[in-house]
């Protein structure tokens, strides 16, 4: 069985946007990102998820 993603493909393409990785992941895949912008984008995911929940709607 393969891990199922809780991020869709399109916000995790516009969070790696945002923190300035997105051209590795062109170029090497999500493997190829660093440990640290993998948890970055994790957390980058959880604060989006917060400020949607406060303006009422859902993660």
């Amino acid at each position: 069985m393969g891990r199922r993603s809780m991020m869709s493909d399109q916000l995790k393409e516009e969070i790696a946007k945002e923190l300035g990785f997105y051209d590795t992941v062109q170029k090497e895949g999500w493997g190829g990102i660093k440990a640290r912008d993998a948890g970055n984008m994790v957390k980058r995911a959880i604060e989006m998820a917060e400020q949607n929940m406060q303006k009422g709607g859902r993660p």
